[in-house]
């Protein structure tokens, strides 16, 4: 019987956190030895006394499945005979003496809530159909393309009313279809999934997870998951996936004290715990952990297909201090936790490296270089959620329209920061829970004035620069808070102002799409000019987005928060020549032209004259001019330095571990006979 499955370059690779498809060879797999079909067992728990397989295949009767410590960390066990589906946990006499039962750490399979072992599968039998996606998404830069985010929680984004248990869940098969005609009709390009890694306790909606290499069989099985991510894909879809390595529940059949010691936390009782969350850390310091988490979000793009992971909590994991009134100082005596400053580093190089995957972060710090590369002294991250904005955006809303004057730079200080990282603007669900009411209760005023507003507010959103995400539910207006224990309240599409604001983001997403100069993100500043950002007096923003080397395809945003009419408002116009009105969040109207007047308007030689109604959002597209020369020229210097940018993304290993693996470790070479 071969003992060596998990073999010495494996080890080798582990114990220097740099086995990136760990999930080939960790955890339960099924095998054949010398004829005889069975599960292989491989499992880290160096300072255990002795551990066994429990399953449905022995009884769960402890120590009939002995496994055996092949060095001073792994065990290892074939079981003949035990096939696919199996349910199993592992029996471990800790270094403390004492015995408790334990999931599979690396399982890809759970048994449903509120039972919790993990679940014998098999991931090689799905047979994906998204082989066009994938290649078309080869060296693509994403950045320069839209994205604009659905987030959602698929338990509550509809109930199956015909089933009779509690959950009512759909399952990820009707998931995939319902949801990708609904995102598909309002343009969205992705969506971005809650809570799919396993976890036991569901009001933590996802984020204190058990099963970092398992999706969560509250709505099926991993080849159902597979199909939801094939199906979105099929349909020109990304699919982005909520991640959590910052922290783990302290359950008992969990990670947590999982061979008799702190062996996945951090041992140290100031660095152990999340206090507000009442969760482990995990201990970015041990190779095997830091190898643990990145061999699950290889995991993930590799079995599963996902085109993105989201980091959830990075400001959690960068700072020692996060959380606790007590906390140990990193060895220079700082607040940063060095040991995750390298994890992310060497995460997103070799992820980028080796994928077209890349990682977004959730993250509140004020660190810089979050998404510049790390051999520039970044962190690597493809993306930024921009907790700023939102925060400031909210305040802003949240003040009655007589005191926005003194409000006023909440929305115009962003523009100073926003080109240091490639941002993504967020309302996500965290804004919408815990008593802070939906996005259309954050605005004062009658129920016609909060509805204007919120239409102003998405106006806003897609004109400023970075990608988009919105919490579901939000799109058309849900008045009430979001409880995961519900359904969305549907039937609000068949009101006639709930489906207006509907048709609104609608409208929004689809001139985002097809406009690149909204969603082209590699420009830099010159692509975003201010109009007039001091109009304070009367609520108004206006601004240019545009090309970085001219004002071809150019639109011009007026946004009123207002509940004011601005008859004849003028506005400095760029260049002359008539300007298409391509929207307004008055819906029922049509476009119409006005011709820019040679007048001074905002400090520019041309101006448009035109209504503005209360609450009214607009957007003119500017007049096509013939590029000069030095326009073209400019063009293509851009266009180099996005291209060169992207490389040194994508290309970075700076951060890598360059691990030299002894000779005698590597497979041998075959030799080749000549003809």
């Amino acid at each position: 019987m071969d003992n060596k499955f998990f073999g010495e370059l494996d080890r080798y690779l582990f114990h220097h956190g740099t086995h990136y498809e760990l999930y080939n060879k960790m955890g339960a797999h099924l095998r054949e030895i010398d004829g005889v079909r069975g599960v292989h067992f491989v499992l880290w728990a160096p300072n255990a006394k002795a551990v066994c397989v429990v399953s449905d295949g022995n009884g769960w009767t402890p120590w009939r499945d002995v496994m055996e410590k092949v060095d001073d960390a792994m065990w290892e066990l074939f079981v003949p005979g035990m096939c696919e589906g199996v349910k199993y946990k592992y029996l471990i006499v800790g270094a403390d003496g004492g015995e408790v039962m334990k999931i599979d750490p690396y399982a890809f399979r759970s048994e449903l809530r509120p039972a919790n072992a993990s679940v014998v599968a098999n991931l090689d039998n799905y047979k994906w159909g998204d082989k066009q996606w994938r290649k078309s998404k080869k060296g693509e830069n994403f950045l320069e393309k839209p994205m604009s985010v659905y987030e959602v929680h698929l338990g509550s984004w509809k109930k199956d009313l015909s089933k009779w248990d509690e959950d009512q869940y759909f399952d990820y098969r009707r998931l995939a279809h319902e949801l990708a005609e609904y995102v598909g009709y309002m343009g969205y390009t992705h969506v971005e999934l809650m809570g799919i890694c396993e976890y036991p306790f569901d009001p933590s909606w996802g984020y204190q997870v058990t099963g970092y290499f398992c999706p969560t069989a509250r709505y099926g099985s991993p080849e159902d998951f597979m199909y939801f991510v094939d199906y979105m894909h099929s349909q020109g879809i990304g699919v982005i996936l909520d991640w959590v390595p910052a922290h783990f529940p302290k359950d008992a059949f969990g990670l947590a004290n999982f061979d008799g010691t702190p062996l996945y936390e951090y041992a140290d009782p100031l660095r152990a715990e999340y206090p507000e969350w009442g969760t482990k850390a995990f201990d970015l310091g041990k190779k095997e952990v830091s190898n643990f988490l990145i061999a699950s979000a290889f995991f993930w793009v590799e079995k599963y297909h996902i085109d993105a992971l989201r980091v959830d909590a990075v400001a959690a994991m960068l700072y020692n201090s996060f959380g606790r009134e007590q906390y140990r100082p990193n060895v220079y005596g700082g607040i940063e936790n060095l040991e995750s400053f390298e994890f992310f580093r060497h995460l997103n190089s070799v992820l980028r490296q080796r994928t077209e995957a890349f990682l977004i972060a959730e993250d509140s710090s004020i660190i810089d270089g979050i998404t510049k590369p790390a051999k520039k002294g970044g962190f690597g991250f493809g993306l930024k959620w921009n907790m700023g904005w939102m925060n400031d955006s909210i305040k802003y809303y949240n003040t009655d329209p007589i005191f926005r004057p003194y409000y006023h730079w909440m929305m115009t200080h962003t523009l100073e920061y926003i080109f240091n990282e490639s941002y993504m603007l967020v309302l996500s669900h965290d804004e919408v829970v815990y008593g802070k009411g939906s996005m259309i209760n954050k605005f004062p005023g009658s129920k016609a004035d909060k509805l204007k507003s919120l239409k102003t507010c998405y106006t806003m959103m897609i004109g400023h620069p970075g990608k988009k995400l919105l919490f579901m539910g939000q799109d058309f207006a849900q008045e009430s808070e979001w409880n995961f224990k519900k359904g969305l309240d549907w039937w609000l599409c068949d009101v006639d102002e709930h489906r207006d604001v509907l048709g609104c983001w609608r409208a929004l997403l689809h001139l985002y799409k097809e406009r690149p100069v909204l969603h082209n993100d590699c420009g830099g500043p010159n692509t975003f000019e201010w109009i007039n950002s001091g109009d304070f007096h009367r609520n108004i923003f206006t601004f240019i987005r545009r090309n970085p080397w001219n004002y071809n395809n150019a639109l011009v945003f007026v946004c009123n928060f207002a509940p004011v009419d601005r008859a004849e408002m003028g506005v400095g116009a760029p260049v002359p020549g008539v300007y298409k009105r391509i929207f307004t969040t008055y819906s029922e109207d049509s476009p119409f032209e006005i011709e820019a007047k040679e007048e001074l308007c905002d400090g520019r030689k041309y101006k448009l004259t035109f209504d503005l109604r209360p609450l009214e959002s607009v957007v003119f597209e500017v007049p096509y001019i013939e590029a000069t020369e030095a326009e073209l020229k400019k063009e293509k210097t851009v266009k180099n330095r996005i291209k060169r940018t992207h490389k040194e993304a994508t290309t970075d290993n700076s951060h890598v571990p360059q691990v030299t693996v002894p000779e005698e470790m590597l497979p041998a070479k075959k030799k080749t006979t000549k003809k």
